[in-house]
């Protein structure tokens, strides 16, 4: 069984007192719904975990139902950091799950094209992010934002979701975490000492981070 983690329990900080941008408007839907809709499309996916604030789950069940989330197994709250958010859905996941696919929902341009690749890449065993090669020039700054020197971007990448990973390699790579802090699952994971894969993605797939962020990807998903 394949189960994707959907994740939007994020404060929103940067949107303003008071928002959660995952039930903000985009186009004709909610921020969220597009994620959702991508991952019930996609063959690939058996089940769906919705991972939300607290005080949102009520709200999450109404998008649930308005767009027809057949997959939707479990709503479940979030923690206060994004990894203990991921440890909310891993542990509602179906026993049954032998791999599963994490995503933010504040990426909607994602695809179930996208969802497809990456789990059929997941699939020869090895942890799968998706991720695109950097093309601007990346300096690396000290204090008073002085540059220090600059970064070899042909081994840069810089790191997206959907990620996916044998239930066993992520669920242990949690396990052992203590008290590190880790800012994806791929980092998790290769703490674990466990090898990751880029699947290289090409279309858009940013995260919805700020305003101009989110009538962006109003104009690429109109």
């Amino acid at each position: 069984m394949n189960t994707a983690i959907i994740l939007a329990a994020g404060k929103s900080e940067r949107m303003g007192p008071g928002t959660d941008k995952a039930f903000l408007s985009l186009v004709n839907k909610p921020v969220l719904a597009w994620s959702l809709l991508a991952f019930e499309r996609c063959a690939d996916i058996d089940r769906i975990v919705l991972v939300v604030r607290k005080d949102q789950q009520v709200a999450a069940k109404a998008v649930v139902k308005m767009f027809g989330i057949s997959k939707l197994d479990k709503i479940v709250p979030g923690g206060a950091r994004r990894q203990d958010s991921v440890q909310a859905g891993l542990d509602a996941c179906d026993p049954d799950t032998r791999f599963v696919v994490v995503h933010d929902a504040a990426r909607p341009c994602v695809t179930s094209e996208l969802v497809a690749e990456v789990v059929k890449a997941v699939k020869r065993g090895v942890s799968v992010t998706v991720g695109r090669r950097m093309t601007d020039t990346v300096k690396r700054v000290g204090k008073s934002c002085v540059v220090e020197g600059t970064e070899d971007r042909e081994k840069l990448w810089a790191i997206q979701t959907p990620q996916a990973f044998p239930m066993r390699v992520l669920k242990a790579a949690y396990k052992a975490l203590g008290r590190n802090v880790v800012t994806d699952d791929c980092q998790a994971v290769e703490l674990a000492g466990e090898q990751v894969k880029i699947v290289e993605s090409r279309a858009p797939n940013f995260k919805i981070t700020t305003v101009e962020d989110l009538q962006l990807a109003g104009s690429i998903l109109r």
